[in-house]
């Protein structure tokens, strides 16, 4: 930066502190801080003096050292395994509106399915002071359970159901069960699966199961080259469906961990000569957006991420506040039929 003739840069001037308005207002500091905190027990006249001689000098409260005092940051975090889910996104957004009403601000992170990283992030937030945290699933590194404890913050899990912890979710090994029953009530007996990562992932590991079980009980079984684990993804599924086909006849039923891994097995199926669903029945996993405009339209299994997000953000409130909660909320998914499944050909 250029002087120009004539003129004299000055060193800008010193924000006003507290100090500065305890002096102007003939006050200590202490009752400064009890003023400003909006604290009782301050006498009217040392309130008004307070006020007026903060609003003389422009002094601004600071809200870190404020939170630091109240013990109450007003924000609440979360992180969750990928921002690029629809299911996540749709559950941070309801999750954020619930704190709003309540006035709190949200702070989100993305773990990447990394437990490491989930740790990571979630520390950062938990060292930044978050009046409550909200995670995805029952899995998790066993030092943040012992942070989170430490701290003595509320959290709660989403997406999946706990036998010890507060959690909003659903049974997954029942709502992938339920398709499966579908497919073989249907007359399917060759039943594929496409599945995203299942390390440190309870959700997918026990929506496999879930398929394994049903598959069981009527006397059938997942064939291992019909069990395909891939990155998530439309690339992913399309990579899935490849690996399928390598290992021989494919199933004729798939049900896939994302749509868009259904999606992908759709586009690769095409790209083979099989028609869907007349040589291949595909059923997606969270009725995302586009899940209907699909051609055909994809059956799939919606998961409820709005109302997870609203019970979840009413949870964490409720405890940030000092009211009685349940432990345990269950939002079902439920089977959403469309014409991407039909009875196998004879």
């Amino acid at each position: 930066m250029l002087d120009l003739p004539g003129e004299t840069l000055e060193p800008p001037s010193r924000s006003p502190v507290a100090r500065d308005v305890a002096r102007r207002a003939g006050v200590s500091t202490a009752t400064v801080s009890r003023v400003l905190n909006g604290s009782a027990g301050v006498r009217a006249d040392k309130r008004e003096a307070v006020m007026r001689a903060a609003q003389d000098l422009g002094f601004v409260a600071n809200g870190a050292a404020r939170a630091l005092s109240t013990r109450r940051f007003m924000a609440v975090g979360a992180v969750v395994p990928n921002i690029e889910n629809e299911a996540f996104v749709r559950v941070l957004s309801s999750f954020q509106d619930r704190l709003r009403q309540a006035g709190y601000t949200l702070v989100a992170a993305n773990a990447g399915y990394d437990l490491e990283d989930e740790l990571r992030e979630a520390t950062f937030l938990l060292e930044r002071g978050v009046d409550g945290l909200m995670l995805v699933g029952d899995i998790h590194h066993p030092d943040l359970y012992a942070r989170i404890a430490s701290t003595g913050i509320p959290m709660v899990q989403t997406f999946s159901l706990s036998r010890e912890r507060p959690c909003v979710g659903f049974d997954n090994a029942a709502s992938a069960a339920r398709a499966a029953n579908y497919l073989m009530d249907l007359g399917h007996s060759r039943i594929g699966v496409i599945s995203g990562l299942r390390k440190d992932n309870d959700r997918g590991g026990a929506r496999v199961n879930g398929i394994a079980q049903a598959l069981a009980v009527r006397g059938l079984r997942l064939a291992s080259e019909h069990d395909i684990e891939i990155s998530y993804g439309i690339g992913g599924g399309r990579d899935g469906f490849r690996q399928m086909l390598a290992s021989g006849p494919p199933p004729t039923a798939i049900i896939c961990g994302t749509d868009q891994i259904a999606f992908g097995a759709m586009i690769e199926a095409r790209a083979r000569g099989l028609a869907i669903p007349g040589d291949l029945s595909v059923i997606g996993h969270n009725d995302s957006d586009f899940a209907p405009f699909l051609d055909p339209p994809l059956t799939t299994i919606r998961i409820h991420s709005a109302e997870i997000g609203h019970a979840a953000g009413d949870h964490l409130i409720a405890r940030i506040q000092g009211r009685p909660v349940v432990r345990l909320t269950e939002i079902d998914a439920e089977l959403i039929l469309r014409a991407s499944t039909a009875p196998p050909r004879r």
